[in-house]
């Protein structure tokens, strides 16, 4: 007599783990200015360590303010030892307002061939600038522009001619390059006020010069109130 077959208990159906909420929603979080400064100041650190060279910093840079979101920053040190600092916001006070993200497109090139090129005056600043002069000369006036975001990156190379920058004495200036068979000169000035503009030079000379400094007496003044008639808000 054959035994009576039990039944088989259906298998519960398996259910796929989801990765955690808050990690998927952190990656795709806006990036804010302190964000962005984050990871700025990692690469600054990791190009004077000597763990990346000039055009790999420069590179990143660049990309670190195209960046919309918290994913796109963090592959951009994740090969470096201070990566793994959570995102935050900075506490504090932003007294500055910068008025919309620059969008995104061409650089402002200034382009100087036997000849010169100067930009000064009231002027609103893009977030790049690429300075080129070749047996000429170029000027960037900066000390009575208006900084339409945080950070401006200025790429400036010369090959047998100058490229000059002046910037206002309470921003930061930093900057990094070579000289080859000529001068690259940028005064590094760190600004007392954590939110105030920063500028950063990067490039090389050849038989040239480069020259970034602040220009005496003059400040980037009222800041905010002049961004806002600026930009009509």
């Amino acid at each position: 007599m054959d035994l009576e077959k039990q039944p088989q208990q259906p298998a519960a159906p398996t259910v796929p783990t989801a990765p955690p909420p808050a990690a998927a929603d952190a990656d795709g979080m806006r990036a804010s200015d302190a964000d962005r400064d984050r990871i700025a100041d990692i690469l600054r650190e990791a190009m004077a360590e000597g763990r990346l060279t000039a055009d790999e910093h420069a590179e990143r840079v660049d990309l670190v303010y195209r960046a919309k979101t918290v994913g796109e920053l963090q592959p951009l040190v994740r090969d470096l030892p201070a990566s793994s600092v959570p995102t935050a916001e900075r506490p504090g006070p932003r007294p500055y307002s910068y008025g919309p993200e620059v969008p995104e497109g061409p650089a402002d090139n200034l382009v100087a061939v036997f000849s010169s090129s100067v930009r000064k005056g009231r002027w609103r600043v893009g977030g790049r600038t690429n300075a080129f002069a070749l047996f000429g000369s170029v000027e960037i006036d900066l000390t009575e522009a208006l900084f339409g975001q945080r950070f401006t990156v200025i790429n400036a190379t010369s090959i047998f001619g100058s490229v000059e920058i002046r910037v206002p004495e309470n921003i930061s200036l930093r900057g990094n390059g070579t000289g080859v068979f000529g001068s690259f000169e940028v005064k590094t000035l760190e600004s007392a006020d954590p939110e105030a503009p920063v500028v950063v030079v990067n490039g090389y000379s050849v038989f040239g010069s480069v020259e970034a400094k602040p220009k005496r007496g003059k400040f980037v003044a009222d800041l905010q109130k002049r961004l806002r008639k600026h930009f009509g808000h």
